[in-house]
Parts: C-alpha cells; structure tokens; sequence
C-alpha cells in the first residue's frame, strides 16, 4: 500500500509540475519529445531498408569488364573473397599480399574459372614497412585502367591483451600494416583513380574502431584512425568522381577472428563480401560520413547499442573490457593445456 501511495504521489507532483509550466513551453517540450520519436522510428526504418530492400551502387559505375581492382591482403579471408567476386564480375585483379604461392594459385584458380579476367600478383610484406615494396606496386599498376582499390590487408592481436603487456613488436606491426601500409597503398592507386575521375576506395574497418575495446586498444585505435582518415579522404576525392568507403564489420570467419562457425551474428567471407559490394553508397545511420555497415544482423546490433547506451559509453567501454578479459583468459588456459600435452 506505500508503495502505492509512493508512487501515486509522485505522479501527482509531476503533474503540478507540468501544470506550472506555460502552455506555449509545454507545447514546445512536446514537440521537441515528438521528433525525437520521428527521428527515432525513421532511423529504424532506414535501417531496415539498408539491410534487407535497397541495394548501393552498381559496381559498373567504376569501370567497364576489364578494367582493375587492387585488393591487398588479398590470400586469405575477406581479401580472397572481395578478389572472387570482383573477378566473378569482370574485373581484372592485382592481388596483394605477403605469400607468392598463395598469391600465385589464387591468381591460377580465378583465371580458369572466369575466361578472360586477367590477375597480377605482388608479394609484399607489409609490416616491413619497404619503399622498395611500394615502388613495385606503383610500377605494377602503371598504365593499367585501375578502378578499384579494396584495403583489406590488416593485423589483429593474437589474443586480446593488455596494452602494457603488448609486446613491441605486435603493437608496431598492427599500427605499420593497418595505417601506413593502407595510407602508402592509396597514395600509389588513388591518383590513378582521380585522373580517370571515377573511381572507388573500400577501405576495411571495424567495430573496435568505432566502440573503444580494451585488451584490443592497439586494434582499435587503428581502426578508429581509419575512420577519421578514410571520411576525410572521401571528402578530398569525392569532387574528382572517386567514392571512398569505410566498411564496418563486427566477427566474420576468418583466420584474424579465429572463429570457425557461422551464426546468425557471424556470417562467412561469401555471405558478408556480398553484402559489402552489393550495399556501396547506401544512405545509413552512421556516425561518420561514408562508412556503412554491410552485414544486417553487425547494422541492427550496432544500431541498437547506439540508440540505448551509446557506442563510445562508459557502459559499453566497460562491456568490451569484460568480454575481452574472459577470451584472454579462455586462450591462456587453452595453451596452458596444449603446452601440458607437449
């Protein structure tokens, strides 16, 4: 019965509260509440057209059947499935990475299966950070109508790990690979895209880019760099006709992830790649300018802790942090085992 009385009597102080304010503010307090709610039910709807009606921008837009597409990082994972389907589609391929016999049967299994798409192949190690690296890259590509760049090559930690106990050389290759290799690649390729004046950059980010992850700090202040560089970039390009996109990913199978199964929140390389190229230029609900997040189920989790306890929050810093010190503790007694049975 107090509790009742308690709350009843809150309701009635907040009534002669609301009483006491002028009609004409209350009008605009209601209508303030109003397009909050707008804003709110069109950002849900935006977001379900993105996901599963509206497809971006038709790839032909940035050159005809033949024309080239560089994609770094380009042997494993999301790299050797852009490099698939951009071949399945007519694209000639510059593939790019750090093993040759990778890079040479991938190269091999694309030119049999799609009758005149033509591949080139570098292989380059990115954490070396080599000059020599990138005026191979320039000289590869010169005189090549090159339309497309996909920057797919990065590192993760091996396991999540505190930034204190993260040793020199992890840290320097994930800063080296992820930013200076991305940035050295688009300085060799995009001005051949902005002579032509059509062109499209796909750069790979992430959601520990966008949410702040301890035990993956290196990563993520990596992937957050990229975000700032790829929406000032899209900006700079965008009145010499080249598109510039970040792509946002939460887990997908790959050897970086370490995760092997496919669920409704992960999909597979096939599944997610087809997504990113057919989702290009889409209008989304992002925080930044040109960036997207292609796989439906990444767009509505990252959506919905975005509208409730916000992606750089304190509840959501503290959520990451948790996750990330029971994986770390799970991969240590993992080896802890392995190192037993050796």
């Amino acid at each position: 019965m107090a509790s009742n009385l308690d709350v009843h009597a809150i309701m009635d102080k907040a009534l002669d509260i609301w009483s006491s304010v002028p009609q004409g503010a209350q009008w605009a307090l209601a209508g303030i509440g109003a397009l909050y709610l707008a804003g709110g039910a069109l950002s849900f709807v935006q977001l379900l057209l993105n996901c599963f009606l509206l497809s971006g921008t038709n790839l032909r837009k940035y050159g005809k059947k033949g024309t080239w597409a560089v994609v770094t990082g380009a042997s494993d994972g999301l790299g050797k499935e852009f490099a698939s389907q951009l071949a399945a589609k007519g694209f000639n391929l510059i593939l790019v990475s750090r093993t040759q016999s990778k890079l040479d049967t991938l190269a091999r299994e694309l030119m049999l299966k799609w009758a005149g798409v033509q591949a080139k192949t570098l292989a380059m190690d990115y954490s070396q950070d080599n000059d020599a690296d990138y005026e191979r890259l320039r000289q590869l590509v010169s005189g090549l109508d090159v339309g497309i760049l996909i920057n797919n090559v990065g590192q993760s930690h091996s396991i999540p790990v505190p930034f204190l106990e993260t040793s020199r050389e992890e840290l320097q290759n994930i800063v080296t690979i992820n930013c200076l290799g991305t940035l050295k690649t688009t300085q060799v390729v995009a001005p051949i895209l902005a002579k032509r004046r059509n062109g499209l950059i796909l750069t790979m980010g992430s959601f520990a880019g966008v949410m702040p992850t301890p035990y993956l700090a290196t990563y993520s202040g990596s992937k957050a760099f990229l975000q700032h560089w790829s929406s000032s970039l899209a900006s700079e390009l965008k009145p010499q006709g080249v598109d510039v996109h970040l792509v946002v990913s939460y887990l997908v199978t790959t050897a970086m992830s370490k995760i092997r199964r496919t669920s409704v929140l992960i999909p597979g390389p096939k599944e997610f790649v087809r997504a990113a190229l057919g989702k290009i230029g889409l209008k989304t609900n992002e925080s930044f300018p040109n960036t997207y997040t292609p796989w439906w189920s990444h767009a509505v989790f990252k959506w919905a802790i975005a509208t409730t306890v916000g992606t750089t929050s304190a509840v959501t810093v503290w959520f990451n942090r948790k996750m990330h010190v029971d994986i770390r503790s799970r991969a240590l007694r993992k080896a802890a085992r392995e190192a037993k049975k050796a």
